[in-house]
């Protein structure tokens, strides 16, 4: 805990068996209360590392996508009570060191929200970014920031913390079951005023590690640029938009398990 608020971390994993371990041993556990893992259907032994690892773990009935593995670990981690949530790869490309001071900004009340970015150290390319999706990130987010009315330094990070009252009221399960869930989030939280803080963030890239490729960074763009659209429509009154509704307390089940 921190500041009596408790602290839950959420790991959205899939094959993540070589860097499982790397990542939850450097989980600052004299503050974490619980870590939550969901498995999106893998194909290694991901799920049997976490039960050793001591893991509380929830394994999807089939392979939904990156969006559907964070939807469930919202929705566990509000029914687990937590107070404030951190979503981190489990993939090792982020430390998970970084989780006291992002929790700390919420537990303290300056921000809803925290992004650990990549971009503000200058350190992506040093820290293995392959050139293409540096120019591609720094081009959407530029183009996000003009849209959104917004000036975080990028929109594409997989290191995120939120507090409770955020996960309660974002429609988050009105969005993509794909990777443009996280785009489509952040959306949300602009669109809704929540306040944004970010930390600086060194990245890993290496073989083990989890990648998009270029056919799926591609389509991504696309998604993204889609939803800029659609908030802009949705904040000129053109259009009306599920993910910009207010939420209805939407719960989905029955398409995972806690594994024992």
């Amino acid at each position: 805990m921190i500041n009596g608020k408790k602290i839950l971390v959420v790991l959205p994993a899939y094959n993540a068996e070589e860097t499982l371990e790397q990542t939850y041993r450097e989980i600052p556990l004299d503050i974490v209360d619980e870590v939550l893992l969901v498995d999106d259907y893998s194909a290694d032994s991901t799920v049997s590392l976490a039960k050793r690892l001591g893991i509380k773990t929830f394994l999807h009935d089939r392979n939904y996508g990156y969006g559907r593995n964070q939807k469930t670990c919202y929705q566990e981690a509000l029914r687990h009570k937590a107070d404030i949530i951190v979503m981190v790869h489990p993939d090792y490309q982020y430390t998970p060191k970084l989780i006291t001071a992002m929790a700390s900004m919420i537990a303290f009340d300056v921000y809803d929200v925290v992004l650990g970015s990549r971009i503000i150290g200058g350190g992506a390319l040093k820290g293995g970014m392959p050139v293409y999706k540096y120019i591609a990130n720094r081009f959407l987010t530029a183009i996000e920031n003009l849209l959104l009315g917004s000036k975080l330094s990028e929109f594409h990070t997989g290191y995120r913390a939120f507090s409770r009252r955020v996960l309660e009221n974002l429609p988050f399960q009105a969005n993509s079951d794909t990777f443009v869930f996280d785009n489509e989030m952040l959306a949300q939280i602009i669109y809704f005023g929540y306040r944004i803080g970010e930390v600086s963030c060194p990245t890993r890239y290496f073989e083990e590690a989890s990648s998009v490729n270029l056919t799926d960074s591609i389509v991504y763009g696309l998604g993204v640029l889609r939803t800029c659209i659609k908030y802009t429509a949705q904040k000129l009154t053109l259009a009306n938009y599920k993910i910009f509704a207010p939420k209805k307390g939407i719960i989905h089940k029955g398409y995972y398990q806690r594994i024992e």
